[in-house]
């Protein structure tokens, strides 16, 4: 016969089984994880990446200085340390941070200590701010890439620091409509970023230096 204080017991050791089990049970709806690197203009990083499949969003800013809440002609005047950065948000049970951290290397010049492609000072230098967790796959990534390359990879792996966005206009600025007046006349923002990164000789570069490894060149 079960008594209410049987039942009570049983009911107990039910839910708690309930609870291990589900505990047990890998999940793949986890939420989100980011990565942040520095690989020359932001607007091309942020393009390129989002692009992969799992990656939910990227979003332009400025990463590793020391300057708070800094605006985009502070850091391209120089003294603020800051790098351009995107920030990128990913679902890991669709892409991994190694994934993405071979994709960045491959989608820069990692050779270069002095700037990216066309742009040179040193907020448009490469690196990584990883988390404590990204730090040993971002140095795995980094020692492949200089395997492949046969080259000095120079890029630095840096720890987690305060990412600060971009201004609103830098935001998803190579999908832009508005109408901008550039060097080659006036242009949408979308084509008036087709033409910089044309001019400035990235995908070209890319390509001579990763060859058919390159992931986003056209």
């Amino acid at each position: 016969m079960v008594t209410p204080s049987n039942l009570k017991a049983i009911t107990l050791a039910g839910l708690i089984a309930v609870g291990l089990l589900v505990q047990a049970i890998p999940s793949h709806a986890a939420g989100s994880e980011t990565l942040t690197v520095a690989g020359g203009c932001f607007w091309c990083v942020e393009a390129d990446f989002e692009k992969v499949k799992g990656v939910k969003g990227a979003v332009s800013g400025f990463a590793g200085g020391k300057t708070e809440n800094p605006t985009y002609k502070q850091v391209t005047s120089g003294g603020t340390g800051h790098y351009e950065a995107v920030q990128i948000t990913f679902d890991p049970a669709v892409v991994s941070a190694d994934t993405l951290l071979d994709l960045f290397f491959r989608s820069v010049d990692p050779t270069d200590a002095d700037g990216q492609f066309c742009d040179r000072s040193d907020s448009y230098r490469t690196a990584i701010f990883a988390t404590d967790s990204q730090i040993a796959v971002a140095e795995q990534a980094k020692a492949k890439a200089q395997s492949d390359l046969g080259k000095k990879v120079v890029t630095p792996v840096l720890g987690e620091t305060k990412f600060y966005p971009a201004e609103a206009y830098h935001q998803d600025y190579a999908k832009g409509s508005k109408l901008v007046i550039t060097r080659f006349g006036p242009k949408s923002q979308a084509n008036a970023y087709k033409a910089y990164r044309d001019a400035c000789g990235r995908d070209q570069r890319v390509k001579k230096l990763w060859g058919s490894a390159a992931p986003f060149t056209n």
